[in-house]
């Protein structure tokens, strides 16, 4: 009797951290929706296309829409890929001007890009003159007069506290409101004024709403101990209108360097 031994390759996968940049304004945000057009959707459309394989990202959070990012982090499983610099390329050619890949990097396969992160940084950008350029990717206030050191006073405030459920929007679905502020600070370069601001983790809508809340302290209409009072009172409609998408920029999201796999 003749016994035929057929050996079939396995195909193993590596997990990979993908980081991407884009300029939000024509989307409604990273995360898919079936009705309306998101990051997640072209990103993960470019590499099924390329690699001819389904693919699936898992973000390390959301954006909004309109607002961009300098740095957002998604993982995915994907067979090995033999030179990931050449796969970012094509991929690139494929996605549209305002997306772009920025490198792939092989990470331990429980390595994961939303609950790993040990912080995330965003700015909010504004400017204190007119520009028609700019319009996509600031806010611009032209005719207020901010009172810069009493926002930053203010913004202060926030490394003090934890609970921030009086920033997060109406009815949002999470277990806790807490998160640690690590910074929180206005700095002004001529007419660019730009709110910098880390935390371990950001409620939806947060960062406008105290960008939002802020601006109110700086054109006089709250005080610092009314902002302090807004904090403690969990209460979103005690806080100031939200900023505007456009100016807001997610910048940096930080890993621990033991995540990622050191090919050298």
């Amino acid at each position: 009797m003749l016994y035929i031994c057929l050996v079939t390759k396995i195909a193993f996968q590596l997990r990979y951290f993908i980081a991407l940049a884009y300029k939000g304004t024509k989307y409604h945000g990273w995360q898919y929706q079936p009705n309306a057009l998101s990051i997640q959707e072209c990103v993960q459309k470019a590499l099924s296309t390329i690699l001819r394989t389904p693919v699936e990202l898992v973000g390390a959070g959301r954006t909004d829409a309109g607002v961009h990012a300098v740095q957002l982090y998604a993982h995915t499983d994907l067979e090995e890929v033999e030179d990931p610099e050449a796969l970012v390329y094509k991929v690139n050619a494929f996605l549209p001007n305002d997306i772009v890949l920025k490198s792939m990097l092989a990470v331990h396969p429980e390595a994961h890009a939303r609950f790993d992160a040990l912080s995330r940084s965003y700015e909010y950008r504004i400017l204190l003159e007119r520009d028609p350029f700019l319009l996509d990717t600031t806010w611009q206030l032209t005719r207020q007069k901010l009172d810069i050191d009493q926002m930053n006073t203010a913004a202060k405030e926030l490394l003090n506290h934890t609970n921030f459920k009086c920033f997060s929007r109406s009815n949002s679905d999470v277990k806790t409101f807490d998160c640690q502020v690590s910074r929180a600070e206005w700095v002004l370069t001529d007419v660019h004024l730009v709110f910098h601001i880390t935390a371990n983790r950001f409620l939806r809508n947060m960062v406008r709403a105290i960008v939002g809340t802020l601006i109110e302290v700086g054109l006089g209409k709250t005080s610092l101990d009314q902002f302090t009072e807004i904090i403690l009172s969990r209460n979103r409609s005690h806080a100031g209108p939200s900023a505007p998408a456009q100016g807001l920029f997610l910048t940096r999201v930080n890993y621990p360097e033991h995540l990622f796999v050191d090919h050298g």
